[in-house]
């Protein structure tokens, strides 16, 4: 089965996982290099005092000279060179040319992983559709952030989704679920977004192997599909000030029972 990978980046435990999988050739790995959205100074400027209020954004403005920095370290590259697979670096998915590239890598499957919406002129591309990793127990926790909803909610748990793409986000077909244990590190204090990306980074195996193992039972035709109940769960989007500032509240009361 021929397999193309679309990601931002972070991708290199994915590739390394696929590779191994008999009876899989990952065909091609496509890097979105426009990754974050294009938006002028003084739209970011009222993104930022929304989501992160306004002292931070005076503080990123002072440390940025007023640009956000959407930098980072990526491996992906470096993990599809190994081993040999062609990586291309494409502007846009959606745009004409990066679709031709998608549709002459003749795939029968597609998986996504980490990136914005794709949109199903690419992820019909391949002849079995494509599948996402998603960081959320579907249908309960659609869209994202991936931990700080559960968080905010005092969830046990976080899950991790393995499913078809589709038109919605994050309504397709399940293929694979798993859960992890989510127990909040009370050295971070309040600092719960330091918490989230240290907890993210313990999540990156568990997810390269979950959506490695679901390649791998699409190829061998063992696997069920299974529709989700939209009715159920939420489709979260990214926490506002306000919300942020509730989930640090509750956070204290949970820590001072805690100590009690």
């Amino acid at each position: 089965m021929r397999v193309i990978l679309l990601t931002h980046g972070g991708a290199d435990l994915v590739i390394k996982h696929l590779a191994m999988l008999k009876g899989v050739e990952l065909v091609g790995v496509f890097i979105e290099t426009a990754a974050a959205p294009a938006r002028s100074r003084f739209e970011k400027l009222k993104r930022s005092i929304k989501y992160d209020g306004m002292l931070a954004t005076a503080a990123k403005l002072f440390r940025t000279n007023g640009e956000p920095n959407f930098s980072r370290e990526d491996l992906t590259r470096i993990a599809a060179a190994e081993l040999g697979i062609a990586a291309a670096d494409v502007e846009n998915y959606h745009s004409s040319d990066t679709v031709r590239m998608l549709k002459a890598a003749n795939a029968d499957l597609g998986v996504i992983f980490g990136t914005n919406i794709v949109k199903e002129t690419v992820f019909s591309i391949p002849s079995l559709g494509s599948i996402n990793l998603h960081q959320g127990l579907a249908p309960f926790y659609r869209g994202g952030p991936p931990v700080f909803w559960e968080l905010f909610n005092d969830e046990p748990e976080v899950g991790l989704t393995a499913h078809f793409v589709a038109s919605k986000v994050d309504t397709g077909d399940i293929v694979l679920q798993t859960k992890v244990p989510l127990e909040y590190d009370r050295s971070f204090g309040l600092d719960f977004e330091a918490f989230i990306d240290s907890y993210r980074a313990t999540l990156r195996e568990d997810s390269a192997r979950l959506i490695a193992n679901a390649v791998a039972a699409i190829a061998s035709g063992d696997y069920s599909r299974t529709t989700q109940d939209t009715s159920l769960g939420n489709r979260y989007r990214l926490p506002t000030k306000r919300e942020k500032d509730e989930l640090r509240r509750r956070l204290k009361a949970r820590l001072a029972r805690g100590a009690e």
